[in-house]
This record gives structure tokens, C-alpha cells and sequence, in this order.
């Protein structure tokens, strides 16, 4: 009983991730699911209470990983003590990213219904969710910078949010056009180079 209950999930799962990919959650069809899956209407509720639970259930796990890691990166830097910060400043960061290239390489297909077909579901400002993170570790690292005696221009928050939207939008690249590992990671390694120097030179480096 439990084999076929876990054969059950994993084929409507299956069935689900295809009509996910091919027509985002919005598009997606609840009956073609349970069609293409071979299994009737009220063995799919014996599961899942909705669409959109379904959608939740392939995609949480990746979405909490992916910003976990990423929340872990920035409380790790702020909480060194201020005088360290500069020296660190990329070095968290530089090994998140690659981390993350890793786990997007190895979990193609959900990570691109989280970031590509999530429009309709509480998921569908996960990028931007993550931008203002980065936006506000941001600022408040400037804050550290002009403490420590540092001539930093002022930058609006809006420019800020520009900027970090432009930098994780073209990182997550890696997932729209299924880029091979290693092809990801040195275009990410050096889209970090291109974004750390202008950094560099907005901060009057």
C-alpha cells in the first residue's frame, strides 16, 4: 500500500512539474495533470488540497533552501565586527554564489518553475524578495563604510535596488537558458568581477 501511495505521488508530481514547465502556474491545467498522471480526481485530493499546493509542494523546498543560504551569506558578514567587514566585503558573497550555481545546476527543473512560472503564487516575487535583501545589507553596509571614517557618495535606494535586480536577474540566467555547470559558473564568476568593479567605482574606490 505505502509502494503504490508513493508511486501515486510521484507520478502526479512528475505530471505536474511538465505542465508546470510548458505553461507556467497561471496556465497550468489541474484536469490534464491528473490526465497525464493516470490517476483519477479524488486520488489527486487524497494529496493535494489545490493546484497551488501542488505547485507549493515541488517548489518550498528549493525556495527555502535557496534563500536560507542566501540569508545565512548576508547575517554572516554583518555580523563581523565593523572593522573586518571591508576585507570580507565579496568573500561570502563569491562563495554563495557559486554554492548556488551548484544547487540550481543540480535542481534544474523546480528551480525554474520557482523562478520562471511562479506568476499567480505566493512565489511569484521570490527574485524581487531576495533583491531588497541584498538592497538593505546594502545600505547598511555603506553605513558602516561613512562610520569607519569612509567618503562614500550618497546612492539612492532606488539605484541600489537597480542595481542588485540587474545582478540577480542575470545570475539567474544560469536557469532560463540551461546553462552546462560549468559554462554557469565562470559566466557568474565574472559577472560578479563586473558588478564588484562597478561597485568599486561607485564608492569612490
Amino acid at each position: 500500500m505505502e509502494e503504490n501511495s508513493a508511486t501515486t505521488l510521484e507520478k502526479i508530481q512528475e505530471a505536474a512539474l511538465a505542465e508546470f514547465l510548458k505553461k507556467g502556474f497561471l496556465g497550468a491545467s489541474l484536469r490534464q495533470i491528473v490526465k497525464n498522471a493516470g490517476v483519477t480526481t479524488g486520488a489527486f485530493y487524497g494529496y493535494f488540497s489545490s493546484k497551488e499546493a501542488l505547485f507549493t509542494a515541488i517548489v518550498e523546498p528549493h525556495a527555502s533552501m535557496l534563500m536560507s543560504r542566501f540569508m545565512e551569506a548576508q547575517t554572516t558578514f554583518a555580523d563581523l565586527p565593523e572593522e573586518e567587514q571591508p576585507k570580507h566585503m565579496g568573500v561570502e558573497s563569491r562563495d554563495h554564489v557559486a554554492w548556488m550555481v551548484g544547487y540550481i545546476c543540480q535542481h534544474r527543473e523546480p528551480v525554474k518553475l520557482l523562478l520562471c512560472c511562479a506568476e499567480g503564487t505566493s512565489y511569484e516575487h521570490f527574485v524581487h524578495n531576495m533583491v531588497e535583501v541584498e538592497v538593505e545589507y546594502t545600505l547598511r553596509y555603506m553605513g558602516v563604510l561613512r562610520r569607519m571614517g569612509r567618503d562614500i557618495p550618497q546612492m539612492s535606494r532606488s539605484l541600489c535596488h537597480i542595481i542588485a535586480s540587474g545582478m540577480f536577474n542575470a545570475i539567474f540566467e544560469v536557469v532560463i537558458h540551461d546553462m552546462p555547470y560549468e559554462q554557469a559558473l565562470r559566466d557568474v564568476e565574472q559577472l560578479q568581477a563586473f558588478y564588484t568593479a562597478g561597485w568599486s567605482k561607485l564608492m569612490g574606490e
